[in-house]
């Protein structure tokens, strides 16, 4: 079974900024997660985050696409079964974070 898959507004322009191979990649990992986007201790494909250096993103799990240097990071809703795509960007220091943290902060997640 195939969880509920959502986006937040911003991820549409996150989608733009990458060129069609990222694009492609990010979709397949996105696909493929959807299928068990549960942590890894629970036997899934994510990876839990947490409340690192002042940025908090508990609940909050990521798909890093190394070979890009990409993350998404995404947040499950259990009772709905839904998957919610929160961002997806470059792996550059700490800023995917801050700004997940800061779209979970303004859309109240």
């Amino acid at each position: 079974m195939k969880w509920k898959l959502r986006f937040l507004p911003e991820v549409k322009k996150d989608f733009r900024k990458l060129d069609g191979s990222q694009k492609q990649r990010v979709s397949k990992a996105i696909d493929r997660t959807r299928t068990n986007p549960l942590p890894h201790s629970e036997g899934g494909y994510g990876i839990e985050l947490g409340h690192k250096g002042g940025i908090n993103l508990a609940k909050c799990l990521e798909i890093k696409l190394r070979g890009e240097g990409l993350r998404v990071i995404y947040k499950l809703i259990h009772t709905d079964t839904e998957m919610l795509v929160i961002i997806v960007g470059v792996r550059e220091d700490e800023k995917v974070y801050n700004d997940a943290q800061e779209r979970m902060t303004q859309h109240n997640i």
